[in-house]
């Protein structure tokens, strides 16, 4: 590390020091650029049937009617365009019952990552501390960091199915702590929480006075058997709540950077006056594009039934094999293994790229509690052939490194 550099915060010059090395993480650096030039399956990327052609037609028909207008080659407001604001309000009253005015309690983000920065950065302090569940998504823990925050990690456990255990929240607040980061349906361990545990949740935000940020980049993905429920609809929690989601994940359209944001009006009058300085207007063309989708998201079930078929034949598949395991989902279009008993999580997804040409996740990114296990994007390809081959290569592999164990 130059001497220069030394002057930034730790937090970013730690970053650093990832980018340009060996990394292993698919977003890191040009990781998943190199991935593809050795015809390595991207299964690593959050990121629906790439890399294949999945926009549903009137989204592209939207977009072609949008460039051909001419209007795209002009800003939005930072604040997000009032159709769109109008659509998404539309869609939460359908989903959640709650009602909410587009033009003061919702705010378009250039996608959910910016949108969870954002929505964090009013209220953390030097020394103020988030109470993030783990496993987590790994922004979760570095976002409070980089705002000069500490990240305080509440680990939830195999045995629980990785649901949220409240009396390790009460073991770990402090006169310190300011915020809960939520991420529901939780990525990676594919969990949508329940009406009971988030009422418990909700109940320890409001005794303790702390806000929640609740990341529902998935709330599109939860599968059949499972309730999708929305923390700020509970007593309470309105007031206290930042809700942050995405078009990118349920909806499948992840190149079009769009998210939305939605909150109390107090909330959203800071928001408001400082999109221009944090994040500027989201894409005039994609939030135009968008729309249809907003207008008929039926096509999101279809998607849900090819997850549920790609789950059902991982489940089968690794379940089979000596040391690896496997829940079913609840939510997403990812797995989460089990891989403990093969080994350490770091080196078999360095094997899985030799062996088999698959790029999987390490566990270790999303927590203490995920080492030992590995995500994988099932929901990658298009063809459902060519993500059950992948899996196939996958369990080959598997056997392989289990059977040198037991020589």
């Amino acid at each position: 590390m130059s001497d220069l550099r030394k002057k930034m915060k730790p937090a970013f010059a730690a970053l650093g020091l990832q980018a340009f090395s060996a990394a292993q993480k698919a977003d890191v650096g040009d990781v998943a650029e190199r991935m593809k030039q050795q015809n390595v399956a991207l299964m690593s990327w959050a990121d629906p049937f790439m890399p294949d052609p999945s926009i549903p037609a009137d989204v592209l028909q939207a977009a072609l009617e949008a460039l051909q207008s001419g209007f795209p080659s002009h800003y939005t407001m930072p604040i997000g365009d009032p159709e769109l604001k109008r659509l998404i309000a539309a869609r939460i009253e359908r989903k959640y019952g709650m009602k909410l005015d587009p033009d003061r309690n919702i705010i378009i983000n250039p996608g959910s990552d910016n949108g969870l920065l954002f929505a964090m950065m009013p209220f953390i302090c030097p020394g103020d501390e988030v109470l993030v569940h783990d496993p987590s998504y790994a922004s979760n823990f570095l976002n409070p960091e980089l705002l000069g925050g500490v990240t305080v990690k509440v680990p939830t456990y195999r045995e629980d199915g990785y649901h949220l255990r409240i009396e390790e929240y009460e073991k770990r607040v402090t006169d310190r702590t300011k915020m809960v980061l939520l991420t529901n349906p939780n990525n990676p361990t594919g969990v949508c929480y329940t009406r009971g545990e988030l009422e418990q949740l909700a109940d320890f935000c409001v005794r303790h006075d702390l806000i929640c940020v609740c990341d529902q980049a998935f709330e599109d993905t939860v599968l059949p058997g499972r309730e999708m429920v929305c923390i700020a609809s509970l007593p309470g929690m309105w007031e206290r709540t930042v809700t942050v989601c995405s078009v990118s994940k349920g909806m499948g359209l992840s190149g079009f950077r769009v998210g939305w944001t939605y909150a109390c009006e107090d909330f959203m009058d800071v928001f408001f006056a400082s999109a221009v300085n944090v994040q500027g207007a989201t894409s005039t063309l994609a939030q135009m594009a968008v729309k249809p989708a907003f207008r008929d998201d039926s096509y999101i079930e279809r998607y849900k039934e090819k997850y549920l078929l790609r789950h059902q034949y991982a489940y089968r598949l690794f379940n089979a094999i000596p040391g690896v395991s496997m829940d079913m989902p609840e939510a997403g279009f990812f797995i989460w293994i089990d891989v403990s008993g093969l080994g350490d999580s770091g080196e078999i997804v360095q094997y899985l790229v030799e062996e088999a040409r698959v790029s999987a996740n390490d566990g270790a990114f999303y927590g203490d509690q995920g080492k030992g296990c590995i995500r994988l994007i099932d929901g990658c390809f298009w063809d459902d052939a060519d993500a059950c081959a992948a899996m196939d290569r996958m369990a080959a592999a598997f056997r392989k490194l289990a059977e040198r164990n037991n020589k």
